[in-house]
C-alpha cells in the first residue's frame, strides 16, 4: 500500500512539474496572412506549456486601430513592421518586445490551373476581377498594386478589383468565383486546405518592398506570463520550423 502511494504520490509531481502551475489565457491578434501557421503554432505551444491562446484573425491596419481604441489584446502579431513600431512608439506596446517573425511572400492565384502564366497572367483578357487585400490597411494589398505598378498594368487593372478587408476575404472572393484569381499571401496556399489546388505564381521580391512582418507584447499582456512565454516561443525552433513550412522567409 506504501508503495502504491508513493507511485502515485511520484506520478502526480511529474504531472504537475510539467504544466505551469497557473495556466494562463492569452488574447492575441493575428494578421490574417499568419492565421494558418498560427493555429499550428498555438497548438504546440499550448502542449508545451499549459497556456491557452484564443485567435483573433484580421487585418493588420484593422487591429492597430482598435488596439488604439483600448481592444484588450496581449500580443499582436502584425503582417508589416510599421505598426508593430508605432505602437511601441505610443507606449501601448512594450519597449524593445518587437522583432521581425517572418517575411512574407506574395503570390498571384486562381484555382483555375490554366489561367496563372508568370507575370503574361496580367495581361490576359480573361480577367474580369483580379482580388487583393485593401492596401490601408493590408499590407499585402499594398505590394500587390506596387507589383502591378512596376509592371506597367496597374491602370489597366484597376477597374478590375475586388478588394477584400483582409487578406481572408480577398482569398475568399477568388474561391467563391466572385474574382478568376488574385494577390495572396504564399501561405495561405501552402495551407493544407488548399495546398496543391489551382496554379500560382510566386511574385519576385524585387517588385514590391519587403514585408516584414513583425510581432510585439502590448502593454496589456505585459503582466501575464503566458504572453511572455509566447514571444520566446515564437523565436525557438518549433515555431520557426512550422513559419518556414508556410513559404515564409526568416530573418
Amino acid at each position: 500500500m506504501t508503495q502504491r502511494l508513493l507511485a502515485w504520490c511520484l506520478c502526480l509531481f511529474s504531472s504537475m512539474a510539467a504544466t505551469p502551475a497557473v495556466a494562463d489565457q492569452i488574447l492575441v491578434a493575428v494578421a490574417a496572412n499568419f492565421t494558418p501557421p498560427f493555429r499550428e503554432i498555438a497548438m504546440e505551444f499550448e502542449q508545451a506549456t499549459g497556456h491557452q491562446v484564443r485567435v483573433v484573425s484580421g487585418a493588420s491596419g484593422a487591429f492597430y486601430a482598435q488596439i488604439k481604441n483600448g481592444a484588450p489584446f496581449d500580443v499582436f502579431f502584425s503582417a508589416d513592421a510599421e505598426r508593430p513600431k508605432l505602437l511601441e512608439e505610443e507606449g501601448l506596446g512594450v519597449k524593445n518586445s518587437r522583432f521581425t517573425y517572418a517575411v512574407g511572400r506574395l503570390v498571384l492565384w486562381s484555382p483555375d490551373p490554366s489561367l496563372v502564366k508568370g507575370a503574361d497572367t496580367l495581361t490576359s483578357a480573361r480577367i474580369t476581377h483580379l482580388a487583393i487585400a485593401n492596401p490601408k490597411t493590408a499590407p499585402y494589398g499594398m505590394a500587390a498594386i506596387q507589383t502591378m505598378q512596376k509592371l506597367g498594368v496597374w491602370e489597366k487593372l484597376q477597374p478590375r478589383i475586388v478588394m477584400g478587408e483582409n487578406l481572408g476575404q480577398a482569398i475568399g472572393f477568388i474561391e467563391s468565383g466572385n474574382a478568376e484569381l488574385g494577390f495572396v499571401a504564399l501561405s495561405q496556399i501552402l495551407d493544407p486546405k488548399l495546398n496543391g489546388k489551382g496554379a500560382r505564381w510566386d511574385v519576385p521580391m524585387d517588385l514590391h518592398e519587403p514585408i516584414k512582418q513583425d510581432v510585439i507584447l502590448l502593454v496589456k499582456g505585459r503582466e501575464n506570463p503566458g504572453a511572455r512565454a509566447l514571444m520566446e516561443f515564437i523565436g525557438g525552433p518549433q515555431a520557426r520550423a512550422v513559419i518556414e513550412q508556410y513559404g515564409y522567409g526568416l530573418k
